[in-house]
């Protein structure tokens, strides 16, 4: 993380009020890519800021339903991990005692069908803000001042969080 910037805040006007969206010719698909790339970078400040306020208001709406799903969550993610890595005390368990494991699993299914409506609002405060982010970044075109402060920025090689992660994908972000 040396050497990483955080990009600027792009101003409200910019961002929603004052811009452009137009749905991508999904036929050419590689001009649909980069202007979804271009405004991942140009724009991931505000993406940032925007997954934090959309999830604070789900949060907000049912704190207590969030928590439990995220505790759930976290708690069958890591049952799920713990029971398929090999185990052999989890396996000499299952063969000595069939009707408790049986037990145990429905247990656990129970209090997961129980806690779904609180899975489901974490879910939906998790994918809200990617969901949001793909949209915008789709649907907004880029004007001449966003493509010049981008080619400016290119030239001060500047290495962002959203810049690494789209390395990290395998995308070339010099052809933008």
């Amino acid at each position: 993380m040396e050497g990483t910037e955080i990009a600027p805040l792009r101003t409200l006007n910019d961002f929603l009020l004052d811009s452009r969206f137009q749905v991508p010719n999904f036929k050419d698909f590689k001009k649909w890519e980069n202007r979804v790339n271009s405004n991942l970078l140009y724009y991931q400040t505000n993406y940032f800021i925007s997954a934090i306020i959309i999830f604070a208001l789900i949060g907000f709406a049912n704190p207590v339903k969030l928590l439990l799903g995220m505790l759930s969550m976290s708690l069958a993610i890591a049952i799920f991990i713990y029971s398929t890595s090999n185990r052999p005390a989890l396996t000499v368990f299952k063969q000595n005692h069939p009707y408790l494991s049986l037990a145990i699993v429905i247990g656990i299914g129970y209090v997961f069908v129980r806690l779904f409506d609180c899975v489901l609002i974490f879910l939906i405060g998790f994918l809200s803000p990617l969901v949001f982010t793909f949209i915008h970044a789709s649907l907004r075109t880029r004007n001449l001042k966003n493509k010049a402060t981008k080619l400016i920025e290119a030239v001060r090689l500047k290495r962002t969080p959203m810049g690494m992660f789209l390395e990290f994908l395998g995308k070339e972000l010099n052809e933008m």
